[in-house]
């Protein structure tokens, strides 16, 4: 009698906890899941925002999905999207959706859901929509970051600090550039290779360039202090809710041959595999740069056509290979802005395999060439037509005409293109290492210029903030 009585309470109980694990609105996720902005940390109110989901299935059997996106709040009224998915084995989908930023500025989260059978997973991210009367919010959003620089010339002022800078003082530098509101870091390059384009033939042996990571691919490494700055960098920027930027290269500058691709393949690969599990993450930065009419360089007019159809073969495989690993990270490229009139019929093509262009050098634009203005409004439209963004690649820096070296930009001029290019929907600069510094760290990279730069610069952001921008 008293057993029967007990079971009668039991059964209930045990009936309420499997409902209530059956029904669980959260399982935390396996990385088969992924959520991004673009852009990511802060926008302006006249810019669209970019919201991509990966999915990918990583089972034995079909997945059946259902993928909404909604912002701040987790009910239909806030649901921005919803679609249900059929994923095959060993597969991913990329799910996105454009949302208007009109009216709603201020600090929101983007929430993702990923329903599965009774599952549900979740992922989201903050971003900062700002009130502007142009597409730039007129700030720097961040900047490329070097651990060396390629040309002892230029980098004569920062290269001999640089190399001495242990894992530690990396995480100083990122959480330096947090400061400063510079949240999204590019990473210049993964390898070194002085090779330049022409050299095709990397070596006799192969490919001589030098990791500045513990890569297993090539047993070559940069002789600098760090360990492992990458994990470095990735693992401060996780902290901090900052966006990185993988550098894949350098295999040779402006070389897209066959070649190149299939070394970008093999290191996005290993990088991803070594990385990826970093919420900062955030996508695949191709470091070989060019030209903006996506020749090169090169003067005869045969080998233009040539180098040209090479940069578009090579997106056509390298981004696709990369969305097979990360659906939803984005894959960017950084020409010069010279030339584009050149390639107006190139760059259709080209805009389907690449998420963001990030140009760069509109301020010292070659006579015979369109002005930067003019530049930036053909770009602007190749942009929109592909549903691609179109960021700035802003350079702080100054050439020394004596010495080659570079050193900071006044900040009056940077304010000034940061006025007149308004049209960019994030901005980075090159570069932090070298140009910035802040008086509070460990190691002072570059010469005392980079301190003024550094408490100008958040001079600035404080003025903007004040003007409600």
């Amino acid at each position: 009698m008293k057993h029967t009585q007990y079971s009668n309470l039991l059964w209930p109980m045990f009936l309420y906890c499997f409902l209530l694990f059956s029904c669980a609105s959260e399982v935390v996720p396996d990385g088969s899941i992924s959520l991004t902005l673009i852009p990511p940390a802060e926008i302006t109110d006249k810019v669209d925002l970019d919201i991509r989901a990966g999915i990918r299935n990583t089972g034995p059997k079909v997945k059946q999905v259902e993928v909404s996106f909604y912002l701040n709040e987790e009910n239909e009224k806030n649901r921005l999207f919803r679609t249900k998915l059929s994923i095959d084995p060993g597969s991913e989908e990329c799910v996105k959706y454009l949302m208007p930023t009109a009216n709603k500025t201020g600090n929101n989260t983007v929430i993702l859901t990923v329903g599965e059978g009774r599952k549900t997973f979740r992922e989201e991210k903050n971003i900062s929509i700002v009130p502007s009367g142009s597409r730039s919010g007129k700030t720097i959003g961040g900047a490329f970051i070097g651990f060396y620089h390629w040309s002892e010339e230029e980098g004569k002022m920062w290269n001999p600090a640089i190399k001495e800078m242990t894992d530690e003082q990396w995480k100083e530098m990122v959480a330096s550039m947090h400061k400063l509101k510079m949240d999204v870091i590019v990473i210049q390059e993964s390898f070194r290779n002085q090779a330049y384009v022409g050299k095709h033939t990397i070596g006799e042996n192969g490919y001589n360039g030098k990791a500045f990571y513990p890569s297993s691919l090539f047993p070559g490494r940069m002789p600098i202090k760090a360990t492992d700055p990458v994990e470095a960098v990735l693992s401060q920027a996780d902290s901090l809710e900052m966006y990185v930027f993988m550098g894949v290269g350098m295999y040779a500058w402006f070389d897209y041959t066959q070649g190149s691709l299939e070394w970008h393949k093999k290191v996005a690969k290993e990088l991803w595999e070594m990385y990826g599990h970093h919420e900062s993450f955030y996508g695949f930065y191709v470091s070989e740069e060019g030209m903006g009419s996506l020749d090169c360089f090169e003067t005869d007019s045969l080998k233009q056509i040539e180098r040209r159809q090479e940069v578009l073969h090579f997106f056509s495989e390298f981004t696709p290979f990369c969305k097979r690993l990360a659906p939803d990270k984005p894959v960017m490229f950084a020409p010069n802005g010279w030339g584009v009139g050149r390639a107006k019929e190139a760059y259709p093509e080209l805009l389907k395999n690449v998420d963001i262009i990030c140009p760069f050098a509109f301020a010292r634009m070659p006579e015979d060439d369109l002005s930067g203005k003019e530049a930036i409004t053909m770009l602007q439209k190749f942009c929109d037509e592909a549903g691609a963004h179109l960021w700035l690649d802003l350079e702080a820096f100054l050439f020394n005409e004596k010495e080659g070296y570079l050193y900071p930009r006044p900040m009056e001029e940077i304010a000034g293109d940061l006025a007149l290019f308004d049209n960019f929907e994030k901005i980075i600069c090159y570069q932090y290492p070298g140009v910035f510094s802040n008086p509070e760290m460990s190691v002072q990279i570059g010469e005392d210029a980079t301190k003024k730069l550094f408490g100008d610069y958040r001079q600035y952001l404080s003025q903007k903030k004040e003007q409600g921008k």
